[in-house]
């Protein structure tokens, strides 16, 4: 049985005060744990050290905003996971006074070093044949990490799916959506399909419907499809989406949704979308940038209710141009503005 999240986060506390003790001589009953999702803080005298859960790489933010709240200029990060420890000390390089990543083996920490910048995974020919059927029905085309997805008002609403049976256009928001639509409707043309599920979202995705589930959902591609609608809300001439650093296993992940494109006087942005208080989104954007353009301006654009100082101390920090924008208004409306 899995464990339940206070377990879990009990079980992090009490592995992260272990490995602190040993690392820096202290007694671990004097040693203060704070846990948060995805992670565990202990401070020693006046470093922080941060145990982080395996995969939880988007925990990384946390800490350093932990760290940076109980005013420690020193941090060490902690994951036994051989991806997880590598990709956080690829994102911890583009921070100036850069935490220190390690990896856990055994009882003992080794450095890390940062993950290499992946290459981009391209979509098989068979599965580039399927773009056109989406771009006739008027959706949104995407490709991340090697998977093409058509979206509404940045929601996933159809995705190119290739296995041993063959390569197929499915529809429906989210995996669990695509197979309960395809058990309904499977004798549905494909055409006929898309048209229907684009019917029923559109008609609840939109600035002024009523609450919906559908509304709520992926909040932040629906920030990114308004700026690739209006560039110039940000400041930019034209913007075009790119996959985010990470993959994301489902329509309910939170994380940023980024695009790539230039400012009005020409510079290159790497733009981070996201709505909440994210407090990862820093970390992702710079990671986006290394991904995309080192030499970009990174710009994080957040409704301006969310628009948290954390958000800016941590931008301050980072190598390089970086930029905090809040848009006022309703976001989701064309009258949005700075």
């Amino acid at each position: 049985m899995p464990l339940d999240p206070d377990q879990r986060n009990r079980l992090l506390a009490a592995k992260a005060r272990a490995l602190v003790a040993d690392a820096s001589n202290a007694d671990a009953s004097e040693l203060r744990v704070t846990p948060f999702p995805g992670g565990a803080l202990v401070r020693a005298a006046t470093a922080a050290w941060c145990l982080l859960d395996d995969g939880a790489v988007r925990s990384f933010g946390a800490a350093m905003v932990l760290a940076d709240r109980e005013g420690i200029a020193t941090l060490h990060v902690m994951a036994e996971s051989v991806e997880t420890s590598s990709i956080v000390a690829r994102r911890a390089e583009q921070f100036r006074n850069a935490p220190t990543v390690w990896r856990i083996e055994g009882r003992s920490l080794v450095p890390v070093a940062p993950a290499p910048v992946p290459v981009p995974v391209e979509p098989s020919a068979a599965a580039r044949e399927l773009i056109g059927m989406l771009t006739a029905a008027g959706v949104d085309v995407t490709v991340e990490h090697g998977e093409i997805r058509g979206e509404l008002r940045g929601l996933e609403i159809a995705r190119v799916v290739e296995s041993t049976e063959g390569t197929r256009l499915e529809v429906g928001v989210g995996r669990h959506d695509r197979e309960a639509f395809t058990m309904v409707h499977g004798n549905l043309p494909t055409a006929k399909a898309l048209e229907s599920v684009i019917s029923s979202v559109d008609a609840v995705r939109r600035a002024d419907a009523e609450a919906h589930p559908l509304r709520r959902l992926a909040p932040e591609g629906w920030l990114r499809w308004r700026l690739l609608q209006d560039p110039h809300l940000i400041g930019a001439q034209q913007l075009r989406p790119v996959e985010p650093p990470t993959p994301r296993d489902s329509v309910k992940d939170v994380g940023a949704s980024i695009a790539v494109g230039l400012d009005l006087a020409g510079q290159s942005l790497v733009v981070a979308c996201s709505v909440g208080i994210d407090l990862d989104i820093v970390p992702t954007a710079a990671d986006a940038r290394v991904l995309n353009n080192p030499d970009a301006r990174v710009v994080i654009v957040v409704p301006e209710r969310d628009d948290h100082p954390a958000t800016r101390r941590l931008a301050e920090r980072l190598i390089g141009p970086a930029e905090v924008i809040g848009l006022s208004g309703e976001w989701r409306d064309r009258e949005t503005a700075l």
